[in-house]
């Protein structure tokens, strides 16, 4: 059974934003990982880090103008 993990990096300082999704990876599971964050720069930071993993990104626009990321194998 596939499992959505979802991950509110909103209003966190780097490196958080970062760490707190590959965490997520890390403890294992099935589906995607949706992490939301609400800067242009940690959006990128997510986005990179996860791709240089293997990871697909997809981007949204989140919540309050925030971002939404979709992070799937």
């Amino acid at each position: 059974m596939e499992e959505n993990r979802m991950v509110d990096a909103r209003g966190l300082s780097c490196p958080e934003p970062v760490l707190r999704p590959r965490r997520a990876r890390e403890k294992g599971g099935q589906g995607p990982v949706e992490v939301l964050v609400d800067t242009a720069t940690s959006r990128e930071n997510v986005a990179r880090h996860a791709r240089s993993q293997g990871w697909n990104v997809e981007m949204q626009e989140g919540p309050a103008g925030g971002h939404r990321l979709i992070l799937t194998r």
